[in-house]
């Protein structure tokens, strides 16, 4: 039978377009692909930071460690620093000079507490436990814990002697009843710097709520 027209067949492998089509379109998937890993890559390992909140149900025991500790407010002239200790945990290094802590717990190193939190502990007593050492440079000897609920109260500055390892340093507090609108709580943790700087690595801090 004779063949009216061209012959077509092969057409789209002879035709530069068709040539450009089959490879535009692969490499316009991949170049998107790539856009979006770009644009996600800077969240990616990002350390956790703002205040420190709850999970909606379970407000007994709030705990503060590993990639949670970048979540420290330096505040002041202090220093904090999330690094790794030897067995491969997070450790928070807080070091100061001497003078230049102001005695607002807020206004030093310190931990919000969001307003989730804060509701579930107005009025409450709770029980905070910090984990600590000395730094192995410029050690203190002692350090400073104050859980604060702003203007309505504090728990004042709990002093407590360092030891050599890392040991729980424990104190109950009731939180005062929240008045007006909501904020903040603060757990606020300083080296105590008698003369010159000194410094502390805190492992982990523990509020549990008390029945």
């Amino acid at each position: 039978m004779a063949r009216i027209g061209p012959d077509l067949r092969g057409a789209a492998f002879l035709n530069p377009n068709g040539l450009r089509d089959r490879l535009f379109f692969p490499l316009a998937i991949l170049l998107a692909a790539a856009l979006v890993a770009l644009a996600i890559s800077p969240a990616l390992g990002k350390n956790p930071t703002g205040p420190v909140t709850g999970d909606g149900v379970n407000y007994d025991r709030i705990q503060i460690e590993g990639d949670y500790l970048h979540k420290v407010y330096a505040g002041g002239d202090a220093i904090t620093k999330v690094q790794r200790g030897p067995d491969g945990r997070e450790q928070l290094l807080i070091q100061a000079l001497m003078g230049v802590l102001d005695e607002t717990p807020e206004l030093g190193p310190h931990f919000r507490l969001a307003a989730d939190i804060e509701q579930q502990f107005s009025g409450r007593t709770v029980r905070v436990i910090v984990r600590a050492k000395p730094a192995p440079d410029r050690g203190a000897t002692q350090m400073q814990i104050n859980y604060s609920a702003g203007r309505v109260g504090e728990s004042g500055w709990k002093v407590f002697d360092l030891k050599p390892d890392f040991s729980d340093f424990v104190f109950d507090v009731k939180v005062p009843l929240i008045e007006g609108d909501q904020g903040f709580d603060y757990v606020a943790i300083r080296p105590v710097v008698p003369e010159k700087s000194r410094a502390i690595l805190v492992e982990r801090i523990t509020i549990e709520r008390l029945q």
